[in-house]
């Protein structure tokens, strides 16, 4: 019987390797029919013997088996286990299944890729049965096969589906949209009614599983017995809220009590029983009168190695030494002369002590002292960092030319506006014009005193140079190639009209000259500076005597004359127009005032600081101003800033004699009879957060002081970085970049 059952056994499990055993829809192994039959009566048959072996055991009579039967017997138990196992395993999946059905589950057949046994935990699912891992597919496309196995075979693609039949089959199938194509796995899975329901959840915004309740009622799980909590959540009665009576007559007893000096507030300070023997007596925190803080005195010098009774040798002067002391004046002669002696009982008497405590006493008593605040600041740091000159250029540097032909003074250069001549005035009593690039003298006009100052209009196509000589202003024509000769003839012919208003109230006298070809207005007193507009219409003339007529507003065009003012404040030294707006600057000796021409009346008065004036000019922007004073500085007016002076620089050692403005480059300079010229970079930005620039240049030399006067007069060229310089050693000098 034995051998029939294990041959059943054997045939059952070649049944199940050759692929008998089939999976049902819920992945549990299925037995055919026969099979399962043949298995059951194997099984049955072996329990009921081994339940007669057994109870024969049990009852004793082991006397009629042999060895023999014992070893089989041993074989048999261990083939009638391993049924058992794999039967057992069978019957409870099929419990299952038979549970589920009569639950009325409608759960789908599961993936061919699970296992039997599932995990709750993620970690724990079983992977696909494609193990490439992350590798991507298009690396199979042209291969037959998708992946492999956990053995290791080659899992095949499956034939491509005609797109008709497969359109077919989704119009067919009443649950083709529940199916999903794996291409890992290259198969299609059907989603079950869990995952479809799960997925509707996650949609709507509620929790994937349904089986968890979000709102469950909440369980208090702290125990409030026994706990020191309110006895009472009654509100705040109101007499909580209105003042104590009994509290007032406590605060009134502590008030009388505090006044009749019953309670003491203030302890008094206990006297420390110690102090430092050594210390400083003298402590500024307990001596102080009226309130002001006690400055102890300074402590006289400690005695040193020269005070020994026995210094050591090299402290004791010689002989000569002591005989040069006498010599020496008595604020420098030494106080105290070492001297040795060997003993301490051989030294005499100081003569000079009680000298020197009364004169200790006079200091304590009499001096003054002052306490004084130390800040310790690193020098460099108070030192602006400023750009080097080398990253300036252009600026002039280097004398180019050298204009020789006066015999006096050069007071007065101006260059015209297109920059080919250059134009000079001397004490000589002659005017020269000169052609810039080859420092010739083109013409010289004679006339009938010293020049004090000359002006070139500013427009091109006028050739006119304004001269000031004692108390006249000649309007002269240079007649230069450039200029406009009819207009020219125009403006400077005499217009009878202004002849008829001439009379002894007149401001000035307007009249032709006899020699020259130029127009002459006559002052009342001597004219030291003229200045023309930008437009070349107008021009001022000052004459600082002349009290209220001191500065006058002409007009060339209708030869007429203008006192814009009644009265000045002070000695006028120089008046200019602003370059773009209706402005007149006008510098007395302390002050420059601007008047509002259109508005007539005051705009601002910049407080200089200086003791006296001497020069002035304004930035081609009009907004920055420089003045030059006797005392050798250069004062720096933003006036959009304030009204007083951005910088002030100590440049020159004597009296400064003129300053001037680039029309186009970013530099001024400053003259004067210490016979240098300073070159500045002065950079103004159209942005009004921004400071001018302003960097010191080049300090330019060549000129010999003459009657104690050096350069008496500077200008730049108009359209190149260069400068000229008139000295009173009758040179003009050029100095180029």
């Amino acid at each position: 019987m034995r051998s029939s059952e294990k041959k059943q056994v054997e045939e059952s499990k070649k049944a199940a390797s050759n692929g008998a055993v089939v999976s049902d829809i819920n992945g549990v192994p299925s037995v055919p029919d026969s099979a399962r039959e043949d298995i059951s009566n194997a099984t049955s048959e072996s329990e009921d013997e081994d339940w007669h072996n057994s109870s024969s055991d049990n009852d004793g009579d082991s006397s009629s088996i042999s060895d023999n039967t014992d070893e089989s017997s041993d074989e048999d138990d261990e083939d009638t286990k391993a049924i058992n196992e794999a039967m057992l395993d069978y019957m409870g999946a099929l419990e299952e299944r038979r549970q589920r059905e009569a639950l009325g589950s409608e759960e789908e057949e599961p993936r061919s890729a699970r296992t039997e046994v599932e995990s709750d935990s993620s970690e724990d699912e079983v992977p696909s049965r494609n193990t490439i891992g992350n590798v991507p597919l298009h690396w199979y496309k042209d291969e037959q096969h998708i992946g492999y196995d956990l053995a290791g075979k080659k899992i095949k693609k499956k034939e491509k589906q005609d797109q008709i039949d497969s359109f077919l089959a989704h119009t067919d199938g009443s649950k083709s949209w529940r199916k999903i194509y794996d291409e890992y796995n290259d198969e299609e899975v059907e989603l079950t009614k869990e995952e479809v329901d799960m997925i509707r959840r996650i949609r709507a915004g509620r929790i994937p599983h349904a089986e968890v309740n979000a709102y469950e009622p909440y369980v208090d799980w702290f125990d409030w017995d026994g706990k020191g909590h309110p006895l009472s959540n009654a509100p705040e009665p109101k007499r909580r809220f209105i003042p104590s009576k009994w509290e007032a007559k406590k605060v009134v007893k502590l008030v009388r009590a505090i006044r009749n000096g019953w309670i003491k507030l203030d302890k008094p300070k206990e006297k420390p029983k110690f102090y430092l023997l050594w210390g400083d007596d003298l402590k500024a925190t307990e001596k102080t009168a009226n309130g002001l803080t006690y400055i102890p005195p300074p402590k006289p010098k400690l005695p040193g190695h020269e005070e020994s009774y026995n210094p050591p040798v090299e402290y004791i002067p010689t002989q000569e030494e002591i005989n040069s002391y006498a010599l020496m004046y008595e604020e420098d002669r030494p106080k105290f002369i070492p001297q040795g002696f060997q003993s301490l009982r051989q030294v005499p008497a100081y003569s000079e002590f009680i000298k020197e405590r009364f004169e200790r006493c006079l200091d304590l008593y009499l001096c003054p002292r002052s306490r004084k605040k130390r800040i310790d600041i690193d020098p460099e740091s108070l030192i602006p960092k400023l750009p080097k000159p080398k990253d300036l250029q252009p600026f002039p540097n280097i004398c180019y030319l050298e204009y020789h032909g006066h015999t006096g003074p050069v007071v007065s250069i101006a260059v015209d506006p297109s920059g080919m001549w250059l134009a000079s005035g001397s004490m000589d009593q002659t005017v020269r014009l000169w052609e810039v690039q080859t420092a010739r003298c083109c013409r010289v006009w004679s006339l009938d005193g010293p020049v004090r100052h000359i002006a070139w209009n500013p427009r091109k196509d006028l050739g006119i140079l304004a001269i000031s000589l004692q108390s006249k202003v000649l309007l002269l024509d240079l007649e230069l190639g450039t200029s406009d000769p009819d207009e020219v003839s125009k403006l400077l012919a005499l217009n009878p009209s202004v002849m008829d208003n001439d009379g002894d109230g007149a401001l000035v006298t307007w009249m032709k000259h006899e020699n020259l070809k130029a127009l002459e207005v006559k002052h009342s007193q001597e004219v030291l500076s003229i200045t023309w507009h930008h437009k070349g219409d107008y021009f001022t003339s000052v004459a600082p005597d002349a009290n209220t007529r001191a500065v006058l507003v002409h007009q060339l065009s209708k030869q007429q004359t203008q006192n814009p003012f009644r009265k000045l404040q002070g000695r006028v030294v120089t008046a200019m127009f602003h370059p773009s707006r209706p402005f007149l600057f006008v510098a007395t000796k302390m002050h420059v005032r601007v008047y509002n021409l259109v508005k007539q009346q005051l705009s601002k008065k910049l407080m200089t600081g200086l003791h006296e004036i001497t020069s002035m000019a304004i930035h081609s922007k009009g907004d920055n101003l420089i003045v030059g004073s006797k005392e050798g500085k250069i004062c720096w007016f933003d006036m959009d800033l304030s009204t007083q002076p951005y910088k002030t620089i100590k440049n020159h050692h004597e009296d400064i004699q003129a300053v001037a403005f680039h029309t186009a480059y970013p530099l001024f300079a400053s003259c004067a009879d210490d016979s240098t010229v300073h070159v500045f970079h002065g950079m103004v930005y159209n942005d009004l957060l921004q400071n001018p620039l302003i960097v010191p240049l080049k300090i330019l030399h060549g000129h010999s002081k003459t009657g104690g006067r050096g350069i008496l007069d500077c200008c730049f060229h108009s359209n190149q970085p260069w400068l000229f310089s008139a000295g009173a050693d009758s040179v003009i000098k050029l100095f180029c970049d």
